[in-house]
């Protein structure tokens, strides 16, 4: 694996504009509010301490119920009560600048609803619940100090501090969901793969967890996101795995999802009963990870996100040797077929901004038709020296992690300026606005994809033939690597 070095003279720019801007916010003295949390023994009360930078009148938590979960809130320096109206807390005029509160964790903690399948001294309970705060913005942010009973751990997205343990900043963030906080005896481990280090919480469940064959498998699924363009997109996403069991599902991994919520978590919801070969043969956590190469974008366009994604699933699955090209194919030209035929009256933005329950093959497949065509004309216009990774890459250069919610158009026009070969403007004019479904089917012929009665086959001496091999080309060491791990004799992974 090589990580791709070849910026334009355009691209060099737009990636020095972006440090420059970095370093320039970053100079700006923040506002740090200072939070103490104390957990008791039992995980059934948090303690916090609130010290505010300066005088505060508002504080707030992003949850509804979380007034109900409350138990005596009081100023710091005269232990005045402090009463509740409407889920908001009524402060002093003249506002206050310590705050002590209590809330009753172990009910907090029953919102999380896969903590029903959790083994004892294993619960998730979002801040949103239990973090009263004031705004975080560009000038403001949390210092959060854990105070914790032995054997008990913490476990959250946010950015680590050196001193004390178990201290964390918490600054503005996309806020696309509800953060999970893991408080318990769980197993945590960090594993390394080409340009980062997962921060990996494995809870446990009514069975216990082979924490071996789940780091094979996340190392696998990560390790495939960095065969884009060389290292994985974020150097320290926490990853939380939850056990939950055979449910209703057969798959190895019935369900995951990314949250960015002061910082960026992938979430991935196992059945521990399957064998680490159907967990390395699953495209979940690829397609979570994967994920992370883009942004948070905003919900009215999410079809580009999603359908990244689902791109990269199969075209990452190819190159790790988990897929045979043709299947790779395959798999993409029954996705696009699925999006064609799903509201057929609908544009790509449309779809995704009215969440029209069948209208979602829509919303997943429609981005990863229109990352093709991108992706081949990225190819071709430059000769092979640029490609829908190389771009990626310097956009996580310049902009990875993000800490805001971004635009679609914002995202493609940023895109182009990285590139020597701009291409997304041009298409997201064509067909985020227009009826039916970005049209690959001439793209397809030229990669030498022929398609007879939904099923694809492969043309020799195509056009663009060595630039579909190029797509999906296997890498030979990832996939031996991996052939390996699926033929240790770990019939269950538990």
């Amino acid at each position: 694996m090589t990580i791709d070095s070849g910026f334009g003279t355009k691209a060099r720019r737009a990636v020095a504009s972006s440090v420059l801007v970095a370093l320039l916010q970053s100079a700006t003295a923040a506002g740090i509010h200072d939070y103490t949390v104390t957990v008791d023994y039992a995980l059934s009360r948090l303690f916090v301490e609130a010290r505010f930078d300066s005088l505060v009148d508002t504080v707030t938590a992003r949850s509804r119920n979380a007034g109900k979960y409350l138990v005596d809130v009081r100023s710091c320096n005269d232990s005045r009560r402090i009463k509740m109206r409407n889920r908001r807390m009524m402060l002093p005029e003249e506002g206050v600048d310590c705050l002590n509160y209590t809330v009753d964790l172990a009910r907090a903690a029953n919102e999380y609803r896969s903590n029903s399948v959790l083994a004892a001294g294993n619960i998730v309970v979002s801040p949103s619940l239990w973090l009263w705060r004031p705004e975080i913005n560009s000038s403001s942010a949390l210092d959060i100090h854990f105070r914790l009973p032995d054997k008990v751990r913490v476990s959250t997205p946010w950015q680590a501090l050196r001193t004390p343990p178990n201290s964390f900043h918490l600054g503005r963030s996309p806020q696309s969901s509800h953060a999970p906080i893991v408080f318990g005896d769980f197993h945590y481990e960090e594993i390394e793969i080409p340009g980062a280090r997962l921060q990996v919480t494995m809870l446990n469940g009514k069975d216990p967890v082979n924490s071996a064959a789940i780091s094979s498998w996340l190392r696998a699924a990560a390790t495939d996101v960095s065969l884009a363009y060389g290292r994985f997109p974020n150097p320290s996403p926490q990853v939380l795995v939850v056990p939950i069991g055979n449910g209703r599902s057969d798959s190895a991994v019935p369900f995951g999802r990314v949250i960015r919520d002061g910082g960026e978590t992938v979430e991935l919801f196992v059945n521990q009963y399957m064998p680490l070969k159907a967990f390395l043969n699953d495209w979940t956590a690829t397609h979570e990870f994967s994920h992370l190469m883009l942004p948070y974008v905003a919900r009215k366009h999410k079809w580009i996100s999603e359908g990244f994604a689902q791109y990269y699933q199969n075209v990452l699955l190819s190159r790790s040797g988990t897929y045979e090209d043709l299947q790779a194919w395959q798999k993409l030209y029954e996705g696009f077929e699925r999006g064609r035929r799903s509201r057929p009256e609908l544009s790509p933005n449309e779809a995704a901004e009215s969440g029209i329950r069948n209208g979602l093959m829509k919303v997943y497949w429609s981005g990863a038709a229109f990352a093709l065509l991108a992706d081949v004309q990225l190819r071709e216009r430059s000769g092979g020296t640029e490609s829908l990774d190389t771009i990626l890459g310097r956009f996580q250069a310049c902009c990875l992690p993000s800490n805001r919610v971004w635009s679609g158009p914002e995202l493609f026009a940023r895109l182009d300026e990285l590139s020597d070969t701009p291409v997304f403007m041009a298409l997201y004019r064509r067909y985020a606005d227009t009826a039916g479904f970005p049209d690959a089917s001439e793209v397809f012929g030229r990669l030498g994809l022929a398609v007879s009665d939904g099923k694809v086959r492969l043309s020799a001496n195509a056009e663009l033939q060595e630039l579909r091999q190029s797509i999906t080309q296997t890498d030979v060491a990832i996939a031996a690597w991996r052939q390996r791990l699926a033929a240790l004799r770990q019939e269950s992974a538990w």
